[in-house]
């Protein structure tokens, strides 16, 4: 693991770019998708953060060839899939829950991208305690089993249910097993735990547009759940973090390595840049080009007081 956290850091970044404030889902976030209530979802999976009230019509449409499918490839109607909006984009599936998106690669049985916008915290739902499969969701594209995993691996949440605690019905659907992968236990409660107090903290202070994912890599040695779960464990998570807009904006992006060694305390040295995780990642990150290239000496410091809970 630590040579292949060398890899990674050789090459590093994920950048993302501002959503646009004047026009709803304009630029690089390709339109509007649909409405999530009163808020317009972009093409990109992003919320807009237009100040307008969404409230479908003309605006609300699917592209021929990104159409709403049910768990038999059937077009669903907008009640039908009024909770779960699943696009199919080849091997993967795009799941729009209530407040987060996930693709789910189907070959992987796993989430391999995450997407969500953090906006400051008004609510206090309590975490859902059972993990349970997607019912809207096709069988061979979710893991065998919501069993826990084991041989020092938790559960873990790609989208946290405390980033979604205002709605009963996210922080049930971040249960499903669609948003849970096996990650290292001194990992999940370390390293990625931090990352999301850090998002916890800074989304009352400004929103921000939190994409994720995945690096499952070659290591056979660790994939001790295939046969119970079939999925493969991770090599690696990575996360990347969008504050402000324009010349404000910022951005910074980690890589952390699913091992035990990913404590708390080495947080920082997972840092990159958005362009180097761009380029490890093949993923594109709509953050501006001057942000791109910065990689911060030390991550967002919690300020005094903040409420993680």
């Amino acid at each position: 693991m630590k040579k292949l956290l060398l890899v990674f850091m050789a090459v590093l970044i994920l950048p993302f770019t501002a959503l646009a404030q004047n026009t709803s889902c304009s630029g690089k976030k390709g339109g509007i998708s649909h409405c999530e209530g009163a808020k317009f979802v972009c093409n990109d999976g992003s919320y807009s953060r237009s100040k307008k009230a969404c409230s479908g019509g003309s605006e609300e449409k699917d592209s021929p060839s990104n159409k709403t499918v049910n768990a038999v490839g059937v077009s669903l109607d907008s009640e039908t899939s009024k909770k779960t909006k699943i696009t199919q984009l080849g091997d993967v599936l795009k799941l729009d829950y209530q407040g987060f998106t996930v693709w789910l690669d189907c070959k992987e049985r796993g989430a391999v991208k995450f997407q969500y916008n953090a906006q400051h915290d008004t609510g206090n739902e309590t975490r859902a305690k059972d993990f349970k499969l997607d019912s809207k969701v096709p069988k061979e594209c979710q893991q065998t089993s919501t069993a826990a995993y084991g041989q020092g691996y938790d559960r873990g949440h790609q989208v946290p249910a405390n980033h979604l605690d205002y709605s009963p019905e996210a922080i049930k659907q971040s249960n499903y097993i669609t948003n849970i992968l096996p990650q290292a236990s001194q990992m999940n409660r370390g390293a990625w735990l931090l990352t999301e107090e850090i998002i916890e903290c800074y989304r009352d202070i400004d929103e921000l547009l939190v994409i994720g994912g995945v690096i499952m890599g070659n290591n056979p040695a660790d994939d001790y759940f295939v046969q119970s779960h079939g999925v493969k464990t991770p090599d690696a998570y990575w996360k990347v973090v969008i504050r402000g807009a324009g010349q404000d904006e910022r951005a910074i992006a980690w890589i952390v390595p699913n091992s035990k060694d990913a404590t708390r305390k080495h947080l920082d040295s997972y840092l990159v840049s958005v362009d180097e995780l761009e380029r490890i990642t093949s993923e594109k990150i709509p953050v501006a080009d001057y942000a791109k290239h910065e990689k911060p000496s030390a991550s967002w410091i919690i300020p005094t007081g903040c409420n993680k809970g």
